[in-house]
């Protein structure tokens, strides 16, 4: 069987003159090196912040007011302020007194008072209002006995 407007050529013959075309033109478009993506200002580091303690999955006992440590540091601007959610709930926030500090340290209360699974997520905030990622632990409280 002979291809339209072909001479009769060999099946490999017929195949190259078909496939060399098409590879030609995707070897040229592999030919330019795209040039690296450049940032012209370097990501600024986050404040950090951590909860000291209780430790994570921890076990609290109901109607008992516990503290919760919490550390946060920023080398660049400073702190300004931390934020406590219990059950993405706003509890508690704290603001550095003196201005901004490199490290802040801040004791919260909770009272436990619902049993059962709770979430716990810190924020703290630099000087210029970029918020950390949070640090997030569980606590259990168990009934009374």
């Amino acid at each position: 069987m002979a291809i339209t407007g072909m001479p009769q050529l060999g099946l490999h013959r017929r195949v190259l003159l078909l496939v060399a075309p098409i590879v030609a033109c995707l070897a040229a478009c592999n030919l330019v090196t795209p040039a690296p993506i450049t940032s012209s200002t370097a990501t600024p580091d986050l404040p950090r912040v951590q909860i000291l303690s209780p430790a994570h999955n921890q076990q609290a006992i109901e109607g008992v007011i516990f503290d919760i440590d919490i550390l946060a540091s920023d080398a660049a601007a400073g702190i300004q302020r931390v934020e406590l959610y219990v059950d993405e709930q706003l509890q508690q926030s704290s603001e550095s007194e003196s201005g901004p500090a490199r490290d802040y340290r801040v004791t919260m209360n909770w009272y436990a008072g619902e049993p059962g699974w709770h979430k716990f997520a810190v924020f703290a905030y630099n000087a210029d209002g970029v918020a950390s990622h949070p640090h997030i632990i569980a606590l259990e409280v168990i009934p009374s006995a």
